[in-house]
């Protein structure tokens, strides 16, 4: 297995070639062939839950595959909207569902929701770049945080944010040196020590993120030797739900991270 610095920079270095060639994998082809075809057909959200292969894709590009089997929680979401204060997703700490519902907006924009770019070629983006990321996880957990954390870190707005997210808060944890036995401390300690060491306004600097990445790469390496066949440990953006119940799943959600 080739070091995480460089596997990452060799799938990074010319990105946009990257998401071309995962896109006209077979797999990858056929569901963006049926998605395109398909999507502007949902008119409501029964049509779009009601349609399992739609539905799979649309979650996978918002990092959502690990919530599909839980359609009652998505309805939910996608019946409140994002117009309120109050509504289901805008109250989830995980963003990933309020950026779900705002794509899919029954609510607001009715039988008119799947005609908005950011519905058919955006979800498709999305999804390639999900792909990407899946392929390289398969043989490298590094690469993939490190794709992961490029694609989200731009657009953090407090350390709390990366903290929500166990796959942000181990690069930064990795790239800063901090002991993974902090998750243990109070939110607001772990907080004020990532506050001390680094400043998000550089992540809005490409130069700048990319030093970080190539750092937490090196650091990634040192601490996780390659291991043949190893499982990944890290689940990108995605909360242990696989086994919970809607109700007690809803109730999970809406913890909110207080300062």
């Amino acid at each position: 297995m080739l070091a995480t610095a460089l596997s990452y920079k060799l799938v990074a270095s010319d990105m946009t070639r990257t998401l071309a060639r995962t896109a006209q994998t077979p797999q990858a082809a056929r569901e963006i062939a049926y998605y395109r075809e398909n999507i502007e057909t949902v008119t409501s959200i029964e049509d779009l839950l009601g349609d399992d292969r739609l539905f799979a894709f649309a979650m996978k590009a918002h990092g959502l595959s690990d919530m599909t089997y839980a359609k009652g929680f998505m309805r939910k979401a996608l019946e409140e909207g994002i117009d309120s204060r109050d509504a289901f997703a805008v109250k989830l700490v995980d963003k990933r569902y309020r950026d779900f519902v705002e794509t899919f907006n029954f609510k607001r924009y009715g039988e008119t929701a799947t005609v908005f770019s950011r519905v058919k070629e955006g979800t498709i983006d999305k999804y390639v770049r999900m792909t990407l990321e899946e392929t390289e996880g398969a043989k490298n957990e590094g690469v993939r945080l490190a794709l992961y954390f490029e694609r989200k870190a731009p657009n953090l707005k407090n350390v709390y944010e990366i903290l929500a997210e166990p796959a942000l808060a181990q690069v930064v944890r990795t790239a800063l040196g901090l002991p993974d036995a902090i998750q243990g401390a109070d939110v607001d300690k772990q907080a004020r020590m990532i506050e001390d060491r680094l400043k998000l306004a550089d992540f809005e600097d490409p130069a700048k993120l990319a030093k970080f990445l190539e750092r937490f790469a090196s650091l990634w390496d040192v601490a996780n030797p390659p291991a043949p066949a190893a499982a990944p440990t890290i689940l990108i953006g995605q909360p242990v739900t696989a086994q919970i119940g809607s109700d007690l799943l809803m109730s999970l959600q809406s913890i909110r991270i207080g300062r």
